[in-house]
């Protein structure tokens, strides 16, 4: 008798758990692996941003990368930056800034996209990251690829964007080939900052050319599924996403990042429907974008070469 009852009882939990998705569709409810529904009515309770008495947009200017060669991945680093190797990338700009609320903001009015609000259990957090020029955050990576294709731009490469970070000379830091602890918005030394700063506030962390919060401030989502062996059998010439893969590329440090592993050769991977207040992005163009600049000229290359022999830093 008890074990018929338990029988019983067994099946009818089989059953309510066969019946969850059935549910969840009817209702139109999408839930990811990492957000929770709730029936709050106040869940995206941080969606506008923020401006301080007297504070102006920044302008969404771009910095133009001139077409050569840099030294990509470093062999002092994780598996997945190796080998180092030297690759070429045609001309292209890229957002000198991360783009921020505001930019954002004007996005989500114009076309209707969902807000990039976060939930109501980071309400007293989220306070601190909605200034009008602090990045943007709690975005997945279609939001992001959304937005750049609504401003007539496109998320950067990964090549790309290591570029734009390190120059050419294959240093580990926008700065050089010296760690530096304050050099960016990071959870390790008390720099004023509990979340993320106002976009380029960190002096030192600007690339040689000039594009700002590399190394700190927020990840951010680039254009490339993730390939743990890819920086082996990529090309040599402008080499594009992966065709396929379960993982997005998050590049870069944020203001959580801590421990020694900061160098800006190092590669996150992430679902793409993820949102975090500690992930952002920033737009790239196959054209120039600011005028201007003097570019530098394109070196000769060679193909599969390394630029810098045994100087790496071990991690």
């Amino acid at each position: 008798m008890l074990e018929s009852k338990f029988k019983l009882v067994f099946l009818l939990v089989v059953l309510a758990c066969a019946a969850m998705p059935i549910v969840a569709i009817m209702r139109g409810t999408t839930v990811t692996p990492y957000e929770k529904p709730t029936s709050d009515p106040t869940a995206e309770v941080v969606s506008m941003a923020d401006s301080a008495p007297g504070e102006e947009p920044l302008s969404g200017d771009m910095v133009t990368i001139p077409a050569g060669p840099f030294v990509r991945g470093t062999e002092g680093g994780g598996f997945d930056e190796r080998p180092q190797r030297t690759i070429y990338l045609d001309a292209f700009a890229i957002d000198r800034y991360e783009v921020t609320n505001y930019q954002y903001q004007q996005f989500v009015v114009a076309t209707g996209h969902r807000k990039p609000g976060l939930p109501s259990r980071y309400a007293k957090s989220g306070a601190k990251v909605r200034g009008i020029n602090q990045p943007i955050v709690y975005v997945s990576w279609e939001d992001a690829d959304g937005y750049c294709r609504w401003k007539g731009k496109r998320l950067p490469t990964e090549a790309e964007w290591e570029k734009a970070m390190r120059g050419t000379d294959g240093r580990l830091w926008p700065w050089g080939d010296q760690e530096q602890p304050d050099g960016a918005n990071w959870a390790r030394v008390q720099d004023g900052y509990e979340a993320s700063a106002r976009v380029g506030t960190f002096q030192s962390d600007k690339s040689p050319y000039g594009v700002m919060d590399g190394a700190g401030n927020v990840m951010e989502w680039v254009a490339d599924w993730y390939d743990e062996t890819y920086y082996k059998s990529s090309p040599d010439h402008n080499p594009p996403s992966p065709e396929y893969g379960t993982y997005r590329v998050l590049r870069g440090g944020g203001y959580t990042t801590a421990g020694g592993d900061v160098r800006i050769t190092s590669r996150s991977k992430m679902m793409q429907d993820f949102r975090d207040e500690t992930i952002g992005f920033r737009c790239a163009n196959s054209t120039s974008g600011t005028i201007g600049e003097e570019k530098e000229k394109p070196e000769e290359f060679t193909g599969n070469q390394s630029s810098r022999g045994s100087k790496t830093r071990p991690k």
